[in-house]
């Protein structure tokens, strides 16, 4: 992509906040020298985690997501928080905390930029191999979540049937069974 289709940002003020996400509004110059405004979502750096059993079965969670008034089928994901170094430490904290899962090792599989037409979210994707149970859930105050296992050829057939219908989930179940499985 070439600098001679940037825009300019003239002025930039957070016109709504709340916790998960700002709406920006900016002032801007295009390239053609024309100022114009453009407002987006500020929600930054996501993960998103498969994480698989040692048997091979993925644990999965439903979640009641109010946007859309039902229950949601996914995998387990969250914001990146200050203290999170790196996408791999809000990995381990956010299995933890949803699922009440451990694993005994993390890879990277892929990065998104899922709306960036419209919004600066960022998802990176993280495989977790050998996940146990190992502690309580520790859930946000508006988080309802009930964890389950599944096999993986299961949540790819229910993607392929359009079941599935949380596109950030199944983002990495394609990505998984198209590139690794």
């Amino acid at each position: 992509m070439s600098d001679d289709l940037a825009w300019e940002t003239l002025a930039a003020e957070t016109a709504y906040a709340c916790p998960g996400f700002d709406v920006v509004h900016e002032d801007v110059r295009l390239p053609d020298g024309s100022e114009t405004d453009f407002d987006f979502l500020r929600e930054g750096d996501s993960v998103v985690i498969l994480p698989f059993t040692d048997d091979g079965d993925v644990v999965v969670i439903e979640e009641w997501r109010q946007a859309v008034h039902r229950l949601n089928r996914g995998l387990p994901a969250g914001s990146m928080e200050g203290h999170d170094d790196e996408p791999a430490a809000a990995v381990d904290r956010e299995l933890r905390e949803e699922t009440g899962y451990e694993a005994d090792s993390v890879s990277h599989l892929y990065t998104a930029e899922p709306a960036n037409g419209y919004a600066d979210s960022v998802f990176h994707y993280f495989v977790a191999e050998g996940c146990e149970p190992s502690a309580e859930q520790d859930l946000d105050f508006n988080e309802s979540i009930r964890v389950e296992t599944t096999a993986f050829e299961e949540l790819v057939e229910s993607v392929r049937s359009g079941d599935f219908r949380d596109g950030r989930s199944a983002v990495g179940i394609m990505y998984y069974a198209l590139f690794e499985g």
